[in-house]
Order: structure tokens, then sequence, then C-alpha cells
């Protein structure tokens, strides 16, 4: 009986710590939103690079109702001194005929087509991007995917944020309004779960950066070994980033968001995907196995045993309370992502939170249960420590 006593003691001293924990999260979050996001160029201090020449990295596969658009934004930036390297694995892909449309079109920009990559590693995307690389002129790199898309002064945005000791900036993942109640559910996880814990590790210095916009110093990833070094990875990006604050050098988040427009979305696309990050942070990162229990409904259930347990309250009228307060903290950090009027009703928000939530746990099990992934045209087996291997069909 001591023993028991002594356990659940320890479960309820867990449950306290974990709703600090958790609620700090929340404030932080919402408060860099607030003070951070969306800041107007007037707003935006000069840095020490501003207005340095960049070479923009596209990695390209397969073509979606969305790409021409997402893609011309990049030939419209309003920025002095870019390069535009479109990066195309094989020759028959549809996207090299929509990049020939663009770089037609936009004469005057200067963008070059790179068509069949380089194998120097298992990663596609790395492979794709290698003669991009190799041919870029200038010292910062972005490396963006096919599905962003941007507004005409993000670079200067992206530029301003790398000052004289940040060696990579990085934007904060969003969806753009879309249609369809797929793309709600991706615009609440953008703009809720994920951002709360993206931003709360960026705040407390803990690095965590996703590729999806990323402007890098060339020199300090060279010094790294290039993008070679990171063939042998499937979250490249990660170990990236860990090569250049291994170097001594800062991060920096864009007051822009990096802007999801893929035209093509489901809802079991973005299971999958989802399934896929969750093992990739396994793999690289063991303390994931916890992730579980910052999600709504867990740590509900945990906090409320403990406040049971100690104040003897109402288990269930507390969870109850501690979901709605969850849910109307979520809804104030997705106006502050979106920074203006969401595209569906408060309803819709509240099914797609609500089915959003109740995956988590699903989502979490699914990716213990198999080490294995698919993207884009291969499949991986994931070894501990972050290195895969190809799976190559017999």
């Amino acid at each position: 009986m001591a023993l028991l006593d002594l356990a659940m003691q320890g479960l309820a001293v867990f449950g306290f710590i974990l709703f600090f924990v958790l609620w700090l999260m929340h404030f932080m979050s919402i408060i860099y939103v607030r003070l951070h996001l969306h800041k107007k160029r007037s707003e935006v201090k000069q840095s020490f690079v501003q207005m340095a020449a960049v070479s923009l990295l596209k990695p390209l596969k397969g073509v979606d109702p969305n790409l021409i658009s997402n893609l011309e934004t990049f030939f419209t930036l309003d920025y002095p001194k870019y390069e535009i390297l479109l990066c195309v694995q094989d020759q028959d892909d549809p996207a090299v005929d929509v990049c020939k449309k663009l770089l037609g079109k936009y004469p005057n920009v200067d963008a070059r087509l790179f068509i069949g990559g380089k194998k120097v590693g298992i990663n596609p995307k790395i492979n794709n991007l290698m003669p991009g690389y190799e041919g870029a002129k200038y010292g910062l790199v972005w490396i963006c995917d096919s599905g962003i898309r941007v507004k005409p002064d993000t670079l200067t945005d992206l530029t301003n944020q790398m000052t004289e000791k940040v060696g990579l900036v990085h934007g904060l993942p969003y969806v753009a309004d879309r249609q369809g109640f797929a793309a709600t559910l991706e615009q609440v996880y953008f703009g809720t779960s994920h951002p709360r814990s993206y931003i709360s590790a960026n705040v407390t210095g803990i690095k965590c950066v996703t590729g999806m916009s990323c402007l890098m110093r060339k020199d300090v990833l060279d010094q790294a070994g290039g993008l070679v070094a990171f063939a042998q990875y499937i979250a490249e990006d990660y170990f990236m980033a860990k090569a250049i604050a291994d170097r001594g050098w800062k991060f920096s988040m864009a007051t822009q968001v990096a802007l999801q427009n893929s035209g093509s979305y489901s809802i079991g696309q973005f299971q999958s995907r989802m399934i896929r990050w969750t093992k990739l942070r396994i793999n690289m990162l063991p303390g994931t196995v916890l992730e579980p229990v910052s999600e709504c409904f867990l740590a509900s259930l945990i906090i409320g045993w403990a406040a049971h347990y100690v104040f003897r309250w109402d288990m269930m009228v507390f969870f109850m309370c501690h979901c709605l307060a969850w849910f109307v903290s979520d809804y104030v950090q997705l106006t502050g992502v979106q920074d203006g009027p969401l595209c569906f009703s408060k309803l819709d928000f509240a099914v797609a939170w609500f089915i959003r939530e109740s995956m988590a746990v699903q989502i979490f099990l699914s990716a213990l249960w198999d080490p294995t992934i698919s993207w884009r045209t291969g499949r991986y087996r994931l070894r501990c420590g972050g290195t895969a291997e190809e799976i190559l069909d017999v």
C-alpha cells in the first residue's frame, strides 16, 4: 500500500507539473504570435545582410492545381537580387512544362531549370536539389518547398531576420485558406497544436525547424559538408539546423508564416503526413514518446485526476472545464496566426478541433507500430538516430 500511495503521489505531482508546462506553452505561443508575427515592413528593424543576394532552391515533383500559381509568386518577389533554381528529378515530370512556361513568361527573372538531380544518398529531396545547390551563385540559400506561396516582400522579411549572428531563418508553417473540411482540419492543426510546440521550443532555446522555408548561410552549410552530408537522413531539415547550431550560429523566425498552399489534400493525406513526421521524431528524439501527454484529452485526464487526488475536485467536471479552456486558447492562437478573418465558421472549427485532438493518440500509436515510411516514390526503414535505408522491391 505504501508503494501504491507513493506512485499515486508521484502521478499527482506529474499532473501539476504537466499543467504548469502546458499552460506556459499556451501563453508563450499566444503572446509570441501577437508580438512577432505579421509585422509590417516599417516595424521591422534593418539587418546586417539586408538585401543580400539570395539563391532560391525549389525542389519540384509532380503538379497539382495550385503549383503554377504558387511558383509564380516567387517570380514576382519585390527583391533586388536573387536567383531561382528550379530542380526536377525526372525529364518526364509534368513540372518541367510548368517551369518552362514560367521561364518564358518572366525572361527578366534570373531563373534556371535543373533536370536529373544527382544521386548522393537516400534522401530524394537532397538528390533533386544537388545540381541547383552546386550551381548557386550567392552566399544565402533559401530552400523552399513546392507547395509554398509567398508575398512580394517575403524574401525581404527573411533577410531582415538574418542578422550578424544568425545562421538560419525559418518560417512558422501555416496553411492558406482553401475549400473543404480537409483544408479546415489542416488549418486548425497548423494554427493550434503545431505552433504551440514549435514556438515554445524556439522561445526556450530548443532548435525546432521545419524545412518548408529556410534561409541559410551557404558557407556554414559547406563547412558541415554541404547538402551531401545530409543525404543519409530523411529529416534533412533537422540535421541541417543542428549542424548550423553546433557551429555557434543562432536561429531566427520570420515575421511571415510559411504558407502551404498545396492543391492536393485530403484527411487521409493529412493523417499519413502526421504519422510520417511522428515516426521521424521518435527515431531522432527519444523524448517524443512523451508527446501524447501534451495533447488536450490525455493531458486533461491526467491533470483532472491530480486535482481530484489532491483537492478532491470532481474529476470529470475538471476534465470538461480544462478541455473548454484549451479549446478557447487554441481558437485565440489560431486567430493570431491567421491575422485576419477565418474562412470557416466557429462550428467548423469546433468539429475540426475535436477530430484533430481525437486523432492524436491514434496517430502516435500508428507511428510506433511500423518503423517504415513512404515518401515521394520511395519506402524507407528508419534507424535510431535519424538515418534510414531505402527498401528496394525485389
